[in-house]
C-alpha cells in the first residue's frame, strides 16, 4: 500500500535553502507550494506552485497555508548586521509574524512546522566544542536572539495546544543556488569574487573556525524532520567538524586554480572564535548524517557557479545595488 506524501508549504521558497528544498520535495513526490516575495530561479522550480507574498502580511500567509499539512519556516527578513542595528525592526519583521504564523497553522490544522534556526548564533561563545543541543543558549547578536525566541514560541504553542514542530539548528550551509547577495554565504561570495578577480572584504584575520555543511545534507535533514516520530524536537545540523576561514579561502582558490583576493579588515568584538555543533542527536533520532565531504560539496558548488555564471552575475549586480554599503563585508 502506497502512502500519499504530505503536502508541503515552503515559506522562503525563493531563497537558497528554499529553492533547493522545493526541488527536492517535488522530486520526492510531494505537492509543493513556495511562498516568498520573489523567486530568482523560477525556471528551476518546475512542478512547484509559486505564491508571491510578504511574510508580514497575515492575509497572504493565511491564504498560502490553507490545505497544506507540513510548513517549512525558512523566512528571516533581516541579516545579522542589520538586526543588531535595528533590534526593534528585527523583532517586528521576524518574531511577531512568526507568532502569527503559528496561530494560523494551529487554526488551519497544519500537522507539523519545521523551523530553520541557526546553529551558528544560538549558542554564542559556547564553552563546549562541538556544542550539543543541551548546551546553554546565549546568543551574542540580535539575529540569534530572534531565532531563539521563535524556537521558544514553538515550544509554547506545543505546550498550550499540542502543536507539533521540529527545529533544525543549521550551521553554515553552502551549495548551488546560493548567491553572494547578503552578509551570509561566504563560500558563494568567495567563488563569485574569485571568478571575477575582484577583492572581497572580510572582517577578522581568518582564524575563526566554522562548521560548513553542503546543501544536499541539509535537505536530507529537513525531509527527515518532517516525518520524525521521536520525542526530541531540536536538532543540530552540521558537519560536526570545524574549518578556519583561511582554510576555506585556500580550498576555494585551489579548486578555482586562482588566487582569491582578500581585503582584511579589523576584527570585531562580537566574533566568536569557534562554532562547531555536535550532531549525535540527529544521527540517533533522525537516522541522519552528512554524506558529502567538504571538498566534494565545494567542487559541485563551483561547477554550478561556472555553469550559471552570467545569470548569477546579473542577479548579483541587480540586487547588490540596493546593498552597496555592506554587501561584500562578512563577519566571522
Amino acid at each position: 500500500m502506497v502512502t500519499e506524501k504530505p503536502s508541503c508549504l515552503v515559506l522562503g521558497g525563493g531563497g537558497f535553502i528554499g529553492t533547493n528544498l522545493c526541488r527536492r520535495l517535488v522530486a520526492s513526490g510531494h505537492r509543493v507550494r513556495a511562498f516568498g516575495r520573489r523567486c530568482l530561479f523560477s525556471a528551476d522550480l518546475e512542478g512547484v506552485e509559486w505564491y508571491q507574498g510578504d511574510f508580514n502580511d497575515e492575509a497572504s500567509v493565511r491564504a498560502a497555508i490553507e490545505s497544506f499539512e507540513v510548513v517549512f519556516h525558512l523566512v528571516h527578513a533581516t541579516m545579522p548586521q542589520a538586526a543588531d542595528l535595528d533590534m526593534v525592526a528585527d523583532v517586528q519583521k521576524n518574531v511577531v509574524p512568526s507568532i502569527v504564523l503559528l496561530d494560523l497553522c494551529r487554526k488551519h490544522g497544519v500537522k507539523r512546522v519545521v523551523f530553520v534556526s541557526s546553529g551558528g548564533t544560538i549558542y554564542g561563545s559556547a564553552r563546549q566544542i562541538p556544542t550539543p543541543e543541551i548546551a546553554p543558549t546565549e546568543p551574542i547578536c540580535a539575529y540569534g536572539i530572534s531565532k531563539l525566541a521563535i524556537e521558544k514560541y514553538l515550544a509554547l504553542f506545543a505546550g498550550f495546544h499540542g502543536f507539533d514542530f521540529r527545529v533544525l539548528r543549521i550551521t553554515n550551509s553552502f551549495g548551488p543556488f546560493q548567491l553572494a547577495l547578503k552578509n551570509q554565504g561566504v563560500i558563494a561570495a568567495l567563488i563569485s569574487r574569485g571568478m571575477s578577480g575582484e577583492p572581497m572584504e572580510i572582517w577578522g584575520d581568518g582564524s575563526v573556525v566554522r562548521d560548513f555543511i553542503f546543501i544536499d545534507d541539509v535537505l536530507d535533514a529537513l525531509e527527515a524532520a518532517a516525518v520524525d516520530q521521536s520525542s526530541e524536537r531540536i536538532f543540530n545540523i552540521g558537519s560536526g567538524q570545524g574549518r578556519s576561514l583561511r582554510d576555506v579561502i585556500a580550498a576555494v582558490g585551489r579548486l578555482l586554480r586562482m588566487r582569491v583576493r582578500i581585503e582584511w579588515k579589523p576584527n570585531r568584538p562580537l566574533d566568536v572564535p569557534v562554532s562547531v555543533v555536535a550532531i549525535d542527536r540527529a544521527k540517533d533520532c533522525l537516522a541522519w548524517a552528512p554524506k558529502t565531504s567538504f571538498e566534494t560539496g565545494l567542487g559541485r558548488t563551483i561547477e554550478w557557479a561556472g555553469q550559471r555564471r552570467s545569470a548569477v552575475e546579473k542577479l548579483s549586480r541587480s540586487s547588490s545595488a540596493r546593498r552597496r554599503d555592506n554587501a561584500e563585508k562578512f563577519l566571522f
